[in-house]
């Protein structure tokens, strides 16, 4: 009877594991990476993810959007196979299907692909107005926060050093601090200014220029012509006037797209699954953050898509009738 018993248990136990498995055998996980909290990468993906996970029940996948080290930090994700996907300037995604800075030391990646392009992001520089930081050149000499390692503020601001001419000791102070730390370290006086390449409006560009007299920095001149013209991936921007507290003039810069990437090896269902819920629910997607409000269909597929289009995207909008 003791030999039974455990015979029947362990068929019990065997049978309660096999059930589990089969039970989530179809079920498929994604993963996105976004950005820091208080920017719009991080939306972008809860919300992608939000759609997804509302069509569980017809394609068993699953989506998870954790905050991350931004752009550069996601690419090297989607090499690494930590993410699925992930949200980039447009620059990023071409320099990384490249090969050249800031991923000159690892091959190019040849199988990274677009999904869709974002909102427009503006490379932005906001100081404290005791600063006396009124252009570009009036940034030499003040305390600084040129980004955490890994995001696309980082990478822009090391482009708009390279073509200034600039190395970091023509500042008093460099920081690296993240998005979410920048707007407290200018509240607290403990830098002059701060960067960041975002839709807007923004919540930490928002914080900032509530709790801290601050203006915005136009990004131009001679040098950054030049950059835009050396590298198409780079735009004329404008952060609309009104926006925040104490800036009621336009501010020009650069900019560029924000974009949903993955690789050649993403299983086609899933991209196609990802790309419907989006589509399917534009309207509301476009509700969620009013970085999202002008987005279009036919620039989402286009516009800013510096990599070979996924097989499982294309599939979606040669449905629609859009390729």
């Amino acid at each position: 009877m003791k030999g039974l018993t455990l015979v029947s248990t362990c068929a019990l136990i065997l049978g309660g594991f096999s059930f589990v498995e089969n039970a989530q055998a179809g079920e498929q996980y994604i993963t996105i990476g976004t950005g820091g909290q208080t920017g719009v990468y991080y939306v972008a993906g809860q919300s992608i993810c939000r759609f997804v996970n509302r069509g569980g029940d017809d394609h068993n996948i699953k989506c998870n959007a954790p905050a991350s080290g931004g752009g550069v930090a996601n690419v090297n994700g989607l090499r690494s196979g930590e993410y699925n996907f992930g949200i980039m300037q447009s620059d990023h995604q071409y320099k990384a299907l490249e090969g050249v800075a800031p991923f000159q030391n690892r091959e190019p990646m040849a199988d990274i692909r677009a999904v869709f392009s974002l909102q427009s992001e503006v490379f932005t520089i906001l100081a404290r107005k005791d600063a006396d930081i009124t252009k570009l050149d009036d940034l030499k000499g003040k305390r600084v926060n040129i980004g955490n390692p890994g995001s696309g503020q980082r990478d822009t601001f090391e482009q708009v050093m390279e073509v200034k001419g600039w190395e970091p000791s023509v500042f008093s102070l460099v920081s690296d601090l993240k998005p979410a730390e920048q707007a407290s370290a200018m509240s607290d006086n403990n830098i002059d200014a701060m960067s960041y390449f975002v839709g807007h409006p923004n919540g930490a560009i928002q914080e900032a220029s509530t709790t801290t007299d601050a203006l915005l920095v136009a990004v131009t001149g001679p040098e950054i012509d030049q950059l835009l013209a050396d590298k198409a991936y780079f735009t004329k921007a404008v952060i609309p006037g009104g926006m925040y507290r104490g800036n009621p003039d336009d501010t020009p810069s650069i900019g560029g797209k924000a974009v949903l990437s993955t690789t050649a090896e993403t299983d086609p269902e899933l991209v196609y699954q990802l790309v419907k819920s989006v589509f399917d629910n534009l309207d509301r997607f476009k509700r969620l953050h009013p970085a999202f409000k002008d987005l279009k269909e036919s620039e989402m597929i286009e516009v800013g898509l510096s990599a070979p289009l996924h097989e499982g995207a294309a599939r979606y909008y040669k449905e629609r009738g859009w390729l």
